[in-house]
């Protein structure tokens, strides 16, 4: 009897203590798990971001646009599991320079002033054609010499990068799309591989990443794909255009 009263204490404490140990191994991957995370989103503990978007301009309330607020809100989730705090901010009122403070900037680059600084400074590589005076090839993308047009609804592309610069070494997020629904799919993407994107770029890491989103009429911003990391030409400065020789310019003289 007292044998078998010793076993089963002898069981209860190893059962006890194996709980233990596991909730601790638990414990400790978790924390490792979200420093990662705040190393790679720039949001240690009590640290302040902004995310700016733009108007809806289809509005005539100064509203976002239903796809962009959704992808404010996943971003909002992961400033809340950081530990952070986050401001929101119009892309057209005056904002400090960029490395200060973790920034997320989401929308149209046509449309989002801010935004289309950023590609200006960070991305020079890439080019976003503002279309003609009927909209035509609006949001284009050039990149390498190659244009990426949108067909709306069946297939649209979306820019998604993290880029670093500036005082204070804090990351940039672009999610630079050719409509809302891209910006959504492009910020989904972004949470839902971070942990990847952290290993494969480095924690402190910069990339730029083309993506395209298909059938977006259909499947919203479930269905995306990656068309190709563009980081490499992206960051470089677009080359010249060649400029006619002389002899050309001035026409032939006898």
């Amino acid at each position: 009897m007292m044998d078998t009263a010793q076993d089963l204490i002898t069981a209860a404490a190893a059962l006890i203590v194996g709980a233990a140990l596991g909730w601790a191994a638990h414990t400790a991957a978790g924390r490792r798990s979200r420093v990662r995370e705040q190393r790679f989103f720039g949001l240690p503990d009590g640290s302040e971001c902004v995310l700016v978007t733009h108007r809806d301009s289809a509005s005539t309330h100064a509203s976002i646009p239903r796809h962009d607020a959704l992808a404010l809100l996943g971003l909002a989730s992961v400033v809340e599991n950081c530990g952070a705090h986050a401001e929101v901010a119009p892309h057209d009122t005056g904002l400090q320079g960029f490395g200060a403070r973790t920034e997320f900037c989401v929308g149209d680059p046509t449309a989002h002033r801010r935004l289309a600084a950023h590609l200006g400074n960070l991305l020079p590589g890439v080019t976003v054609h503002p279309g003609d005076e009927t909209g035509m090839d609006r949001a284009t993308f050039t990149i390498g010499g190659t244009a990426y047009r949108a067909e709306p609804g069946a297939v649209e592309y979306v820019l998604l990068a993290r880029l670093t610069g500036g005082e204070g070494g804090r990351p940039v997020f672009l999610a630079a799309g050719q409509r809302p629904v891209t910006h959504r799919a492009a910020v989904r993407h972004l949470v839902r591989n971070r942990a990847k994107l952290a290993r494969k770029y480095g924690a402190d890491g910069s990339f730029c990443l083309l993506l395209k989103v298909v059938n977006s009429q259909a499947y919203g911003p479930d269905v995306v794909e990656l068309v190709a990391d563009m980081t490499k030409v992206a960051t470089a400065a677009a080359a010249p255009e060649p400029r006619p020789s002389r002899s050309r310019r001035a026409g032939k003289t006898n």
